[in-house]
């Protein structure tokens, strides 16, 4: 009984810490040859990119699949209208 459990669990935690590629604004692209080559797009920054493409035949490239978050609306707070007596 406690297996099954555990394997869920386990499965649903993998599940909700999974970030896409679309999460992150810059991707890393390490070639192997000339015709070959794949992607690592978990960087928040080019800067954060070029640590990790140094001394390796890779460059870092602005996600093409990137969708930046909405700007959130300003709300206005709440008036209170106070009665004058």
């Amino acid at each position: 009984m406690r297996k099954p459990l555990l394997v869920g669990m386990l499965a649903l935690l993998g599940l909700t810490g999974i970030a896409e590629a679309r999460d992150y604004p810059v991707c890393l692209r390490v070639y192997h040859n000339y015709r070959d080559w794949y992607d690592e797009c978990s960087y928040t920054s080019i800067p954060q990119c070029r640590m990790s493409a140094s001394g390796r035949a890779a460059e870092c490239i602005v996600n093409p699949w990137y969708k930046a978050p909405e700007p959130r609306k300003k709300t206005r707070p709440h008036r209170r209208h106070h009665q004058q007596r």
